[in-house]
């Protein structure tokens, strides 16, 4: 980044790189061997603020008329409640994944919703506070493929976990090699690896899509910055209508995906419950 005021693709490379482990600017999209410290920060940050509002929430919960913090909450449980018994037929297992599904669309709600707040905003401060002006940070670890991978493998843990529970150890591996062709010997090989490439492509394309929805909204906000920094009227005018008009409808796009992803954990969990 230039010393004096950067230019247009000189600000949207800056604002796209991450503080990370080794304090350099890294290409890669995913790299297991770089930590980027500002997707573990704030997503853990927000984890513990969404455990706070469940809990909360929780000690609040009175029989009587519920307030309008106890209604909101009431209507998101039932939501997912209604949500997981359409999916997942087992009462002991919903008892878990339902408190998951939840914690999940909230928390990542909270991720998505970090698009929201001024481009510039936590940068700048943190620039500030570190005493470096070319300091990097990014605050959506949804915007993150690293993030999100990380979120769509927990699920896929999850529903390993329920694989073995429901079927058993021997039933899941002998549903491994004789699902879904057949239990000929000769298709052993065909089915594991089909398997294996259902596992793999639900959880890379869990992940991945909402890393491209958020990521695509992360960089629509920076152009749009971009246009508050052209010393003209229309520019100025067009920063001020093109953000409010992206921000209402970014809204719609952070809540969905915050649903997409968790009704996506709900099914994959709930297909570990069905036998082939």
């Amino acid at each position: 980044m230039a010393t004096e005021t950067p230019t247009s693709g000189e600000y949207i490379v800056h604002h796209l790189t991450h503080m990370n482990s080794t304090g350099h600017a890294q290409t890669a999209v995913v790299d297991w061997s770089v930590w980027n410290l500002d997707t573990l920060f704030f997503s853990i940050a927000l984890g513990v603020i969404t455990l706070f509002f469940l809990i909360r929430a929780a000690r609040k919960a009175t029989p009587g008329v519920p307030g309008r913090f106890q209604a909101a909450v009431e209507i998101l449980v039932e939501m997912v409640a209604d949500q997981a018994k359409g999916i997942i037929h087992s009462a002991e297992s919903r008892k878990f994944v339902a408190p998951v599904a939840l914690t999940v669309f909230l928390w990542i709600f909270l991720m998505n919703s970090m698009d929201f707040l001024p481009v510039d905003l936590l940068p700048r401060l943190w620039a500030m506070i570190s005493g470096n002006e070319h300091a990097y940070l990014r605050v959506v670890p949804t915007a993150d493929l690293n993030g999100t991978l990380g979120l769509s493998m927990g699920v896929l843990l999850i529903c390993l976990y329920y694989n073995v529970k429901i079927k058993g150890l021997s039933g899941w591996v002998h549903e491994l090699f004789t699902a879904p062709f057949g239990s000929h010997p000769l298709l052993w090989p065909v089915n594991f690896l089909m398997q294996i490439i259902e596992f793999v492509a639900k959880t890379v394309s869990h992940g991945m899509r909402l890393f491209g929805n958020m990521y695509a909204g992360e960089l629509i906000f920076m152009l749009i910055a971009l246009l508050g920094g052209t010393a003209t009227v229309f520019g100025f005018l067009g920063h001020i209508v093109a953000g409010s008009i992206w921000a209402v409808f970014h809204i719609l796009i952070v809540a969905l995906q915050a649903f997409i992803f968790m009704m996506l954990t709900l099914v994959y969990i709930g297909q570990a419950h069905e036998s082939h």
